[in-house]
C-alpha cells in the first residue's frame, strides 16, 4: 500500500491551470451573452483557456 501524500500538482501548475480555466469560463460566458450559440461559446472558451494556460506559463515563473 502506498501512503506517500504527495500532490499530484505543484501549486504553480495548479495555479495556472486555475487561471486558465478562469479565462475560459469567462471568455466563454462573454460570447453566450453576446449572442453566440452554445457551441460556438465552448469552442471560444476553449481557445481562450488553451491560450490563457499558454500565456500564464510563460508569464509565472
Amino acid at each position: 500500500m502506498h501512503t506517500d501524500r504527495d500532490s499530484l500538482l505543484s501549486q504553480r501548475s495548479a495555479l495556472i491551470l486555475l487561471l486558465g480555466v478562469l479565462v475560459g469560463i469567462g471568455a466563454g460566458t462573454v460570447a453566450a451573452l453576446g449572442g453566440a450559440d452554445a457551441a460556438t461559446a465552448v469552442l471560444i472558451g476553449a481557445s481562450a483557456c488553451g491560450a490563457g494556460i499558454t500565456f500564464f506559463n510563460a508569464t509565472i515563473a
